[in-house]
């Protein structure tokens, strides 16, 4: 196994303990390089989309239109993490301003955790505060070595 630096790991684990890394709008992240990887080997399968509603009897090839257009989207992802820009997807997010007025790496080493002030839903906000307890529980590296392969979403 590789062991990855606390700053790698600060790349991909926002402030508030979501994973960048998993995240569909991250440049480098996952879904990014995958659907990237997929465009290159479905290649030139429009022509060949048309044709198998027809020769296959599979009308699910009609929809490769608005599938193809959704790869492109996720293909292309601009968002550079959490400590390096406002977060995209979460709009009204207040952690990471915060976390650098706080001078603190995660929310969970601030004396004011777990505070109102995220900005998040109810469901986001719960999912926050396990995620930063479970960190604080067994540290950031053993987090990131847990969390590193599982899905975001």
């Amino acid at each position: 196994m590789k062991k990855v630096d606390g700053e790698f790991i600060k790349g991909r684990i926002a402030p508030c303990g979501l994973h960048c890394g998993k995240c569909f709008a991250f440049a480098d992240g996952d879904i990014s390089y995958h659907s990237g990887e997929l465009k290159k080997a479905l290649g030139n399968f429009d022509v060949y989309a048309q044709r198998f509603v027809e020769m296959l009897d599979e009308p699910v090839f009609a929809k490769y239109p608005d599938f193809k257009e959704f790869l492109n989207h996720l293909s292309v992802a601009t968002c550079q993490g959490c400590r390096k820009e406002k977060c995209k997807l979460f709009k009204t997010c207040n952690v990471r301003v915060c976390s650098e007025e706080k001078q603190v790496d995660y929310c969970f080493q601030c004396s004011h955790f777990p505070c109102e002030n995220t900005g998040f839903d109810e469901h986001l906000y719960k999912r926050f505060v396990a995620i930063n307890r479970r960190m604080q529980e067994i540290g950031i590296e053993k987090y990131y070595e847990e969390v590193k392969d599982l899905p975001r979403y």
